[in-house]
Order: C-alpha cells, then structure tokens, then sequence
C-alpha cells in the first residue's frame, strides 16, 4: 500500500476531530491486558490518553494492517508509535516509554484504540 504525508494527516484529521469530540474508546477487555497494564503501571488518566493520541503526527505513522476478524476484513487499522514521558505508578520519576498505538477509524466517525500500550518491539516508521 502507497500511504502518503497527506494521507496520512487526512487520517489523523478525522481520528482526532473524533478524539476532541469524545466519540472513541481505547479497548480494555480480557483481549487487552496490555492495555490494561499500561493504566497500571504508569498515571496515565483519560485526559493524558487523550492528550497523547491528539499529538499524534505522520511522523509517528508506522503501518496500516488488515483487520483479521471476520465480517470486518474491510478495516484497515493504522499503527502509531510515540514516545512518551509518563509518571512510574509505584517509582518516583518519570520514563521515556515507546507506546504502540493501533487505530480503526470507523465509517461511522466513531474511533476504537485497539492497542495503546507499550511497545513489544521497536517500530519502523514510515515518514522517519
């Protein structure tokens, strides 16, 4: 797939008009541990969440993948990595942390956070 800059500010326009209007969600279910953890690990609130994902930029863009569930194999799911100073929950000092960011976009205008936790494995970016 062929992404563009401007393809890519044209998606984070959207995410993020979606994001400051409150229409998303980041997951936190059974199949979302890591997510989870991140909350656990690290004061992160929802205002900080949302702080994070509205500064994301093109810069940060790293792939779009096929979403492989089935009856949504039509989605296309965008990954964003970002460093991040976060508060240790139980330290004392602040951490650069590589977060690993993975959108759907919805037709509706509705944006899911699918990933928004640490990162496994250093990402590639596309734009760096």
């Amino acid at each position: 797939m062929n992404i563009t800059w401007k393809d890519i500010e044209a998606y984070l326009s959207e995410v993020k008009d979606a994001v400051g209007k409150d229409r998303y969600r980041i997951a936190r279910n059974s199949r979302r541990q890591d997510n989870i953890d991140l909350f656990l690990d690290y004061v992160v609130n929802e205002a900080r969440a949302k702080e994070i994902l509205l500064s994301l930029e093109p810069a940060d863009f790293s792939a779009v993948l096929q979403n492989e569930h089935t009856g949504f194999e039509h989605e296309r799911l965008y990954v964003f990595g970002k460093d991040v100073s976060l508060l240790e929950r139980n330290g004392a000092e602040e951490t650069i942390v590589p977060l690993y960011i993975k959108i759907n976009n919805l037709e509706n205008g509705f944006v899911i956070v699918i990933s928004f936790h640490r990162q496994k494995h250093p990402l590639t970016y596309c734009f760096q």
